[in-house]
């Protein structure tokens, strides 16, 4: 929308963060832990041009990595498959076995490493 990158997010029922469907059906935009209110709008895309115009552009996702192509996945927080942002800053690496059972392959710096 308008060349930005917006912000996903798999936890948010409208697939943007920042943007909350009010009971009216339009949809807010909103920043910060105060949930400063950045305006309301008929779509979730406009809201979420909103929150992307406010808070900058979300960074962009590298699609392949020392010659190894990434699985980007547009609803996950890092951009990609079985990537995940701890609390300590660093990703951790995760791969699923199973049975809602997930093998941890280690932790890394970036995003980017941990994807490959």
């Amino acid at each position: 929308a308008e060349g930005l990158r917006l912000h996903l997010s798999s936890n948010n029922s409208t697939g943007s963060r920042g943007v909350q469907q009010r009971p009216s059906g339009r949809f807010q935009a909103t920043q910060g832990g105060r949930n400063v209110s950045l305006g309301i709008f008929d779509t979730a895309v406009d809201a979420a041009v909103a929150y992307a115009r406010a808070v900058g552009e979300a960074p962009a996702v590298a699609t392949e990595a020392e010659g190894l192509r990434l699985h980007v996945l547009t609803s996950s927080a890092t951009g990609y498959k079985g990537v995940r942002k701890q609390a300590s800053g660093r990703f951790r690496a995760e791969h699923s076995a199973g049975h809602g059972k997930q093998n941890s392959l280690g932790f890394f710096d970036t995003a980017v490493e941990a994807a490959v």
